[in-house]
């Protein structure tokens, strides 16, 4: 067989013996009887790099559609990367979202766990000075109650005394009266006694202020029986009746009054524990204008009030 280039290779036959048998019989042509052997050998050198070139050209051409398989593969292999890349990325931006929004659950339940833990803590202490208040105001009410039942005590205890006190100074009270009864008209009231000087037994000049000798007398004794006593304050007050003008018998009843104070600050009495007021024609004691009236009108009364029972009590009237 020939092969495009002119070389010979031997070809099989149907027995497998070797074909170039029939060339061994053929008579070998010289030079001369094949004159186109040397533009076969041109043309086989043209075949072969015309081949050559073919196969080169077809190697570049694959090469290049290789590249261009590689190229566009690489391109689809970047851009399902791009892809994976977009979505990883968006998957961590969820992530990252998802951890922020934990995270600040979690900072907002921190938050009201120490809220909550606070208000425990509060709630707590509330129940503590809630139980030390109650207990507060229980020892509180207990010591309320005893000083209460002292407190009834020391008042059955003193009301016993002010009776005793009491009875003690209505005796002597009564003694006092007795002795002044004696010596002028005296009558109890209820914060003390009046003793009533009238013009019957206690005279004074017609228009004067001063003590007649008599006068002086009674008081002497009067002074005698409440030096003789104590816890009493005298009020004096002076009475006019209802002849002349208001104001002059209003200035008379004090001067007659003042003079009854002095006397008895003189005879011993503490002058601190003596009042004086004037009453003119104000007061009356009997309101008639018959003479007998206006005798008994015009007169001078001694207040006095008892300061142990009823200390402090002032009267306001000629009726202590």
């Amino acid at each position: 067989m020939i092969l495009s280039t002119g070389v010979m290779v031997p070809r099989l036959d149907d027995a497998g013996t070797a074909c170039n048998n029939k060339q061994r019989l053929m008579p070998r042509r010289t030079a001369q009887q094949n004159p186109y052997r040397h533009f076969h050998g041109a043309s086989g050198r043209a075949n072969v790099v015309l081949t050559l070139l073919v196969v080169a050209i077809a190697c570049l051409i694959g090469f290049v559609w290789y590249l261009n398989r590689r190229i566009e593969n690489q391109q689809v292999e970047l851009f399902t990367a791009e892809r994976w890349s977009e979505f990883i990325e968006r998957k961590l931006h969820e992530s990252r979202e998802e951890m922020e929004t934990l995270q600040s659950r979690a900072e907002e339940a921190q938050g009201r766990a120490a809220e909550a833990e606070d208000l425990a803590m509060t709630t707590e202490r509330a129940r503590r000075d809630a139980e030390l208040e109650r207990e507060f105001i229980r020892e509180e009410a207990e010591r309320l109650r005893q000083e209460t039942v002292h407190a009834h005590e020391l008042a059955a205890a003193s009301q016993h005394e002010v009776e005793r006190l009491r009875r003690q100074r209505q005796r002597e009270l009564n003694r006092m009266q007795e002795a002044l009864s004696r010596i002028a008209e005296t009558v109890r009231t209820p914060m003390g006694m009046v003793v009533n000087l009238s013009e019957d037994s206690f005279l004074f000049d017609f228009d004067k202020t001063g003590l007649r000798p008599e006068n002086r007398e009674i008081l002497s004794r009067i002074a005698g029986v409440l030096l003789a006593s104590h816890g009493y304050r005298l009020y004096v007050y002076g009475h006019t009746d209802d002849v002349g003008e208001a104001a002059y018998n209003q200035q008379l009843s004090e001067g007659r009054a003042q003079s009854v104070r002095d006397y008895l600050a003189g005879a011993g009495i503490p002058p601190e524990i003596i009042e004086v007021k004037g009453f003119g024609e104000t007061s009356p004691k009997v309101r008639e204008q018959t003479p007998l009236a206006r005798q008994k009108n015009r007169r001078v009364e001694i207040g006095v009030i008892d300061t142990i029972i009823n200390y402090g009590a002032l009267p306001g009237s000629a009726n202590p």
